[in-house]
């Protein structure tokens, strides 16, 4: 990666970090001393990083520099899964990098509760690990068994939950953007 595509992607990560955090550009420019601006300006990537600015950000965040610029990490490639809880559902990411596709495996228990369809921007494509995967999408009512994948866009009403009384493990990808997974395979010859 140039360094000029490594500076492109600083902004979005910038962004990122603070939007999970729950933290408005007030209140970073209150902690930093950085103006509301030039932190706006920095995370749309019209103004360049640099350490004077960089520094503030990552101790008020308390996350280390090389995390918000996306240095290259030396060694070990393995990604560190941490699972998190979204309602009773455990989702662990599987990809380090902001922005763009996100992967992440979904562990979802048996619920009684009815299915309540929702919509947002993006595009997701699941594959079932384990399990049975129940899957509304608009006016489809779907069951995938193991092995078995489906995409859609996700401004179509949608909910997918455990089937056949047993929990389900799940494979997502997920584009916020619409990003659409690609799947390229060499015909048989």
């Amino acid at each position: 990666m140039s360094i000029t595509e490594a500076l492109s992607e600083v902004g979005p990560r910038l962004r990122h970090v603070r939007r999970h955090r729950g933290v408005t550009l007030a209140e970073l420019s209150e902690v930093t001393g950085i103006s509301k601006s030039t932190l706006s300006r920095l995370e749309s990537g019209q103004r360049k990083p640099s350490l004077e600015l960089l520094l503030p950000i990552s101790a008020a965040h308390q996350v280390p520099l090389d995390e918000l610029v996306g240095a290259p990490q030396v060694g070990d490639p393995r990604v560190r899964l941490a699972p998190r809880q979204v309602g009773d559902r455990t989702v662990i990411p599987l990809t380090r990098q902001p922005g763009g596709l996100q992967a992440y495996k979904i562990i979802i228990p048996v619920t009684t509760e009815e299915p309540v369809p929702r919509t947002h921007e993006g595009y997701e494509w699941l594959y079932v690990l384990a399990g049975r995967l129940r899957l509304l999408l608009a006016s489809h009512d779907t069951v995938l068994r193991q092995g078995e994948a489906a995409e859609f866009d996700t401004r179509l009403p949608h909910w997918f939950g455990a089937a056949g009384g047993r929990p389900v493990e799940v494979l997502s990808l997920f584009g916020k953007q619409g990003e659409r997974m690609h799947v390229r395979a060499r015909p048989r010859r």
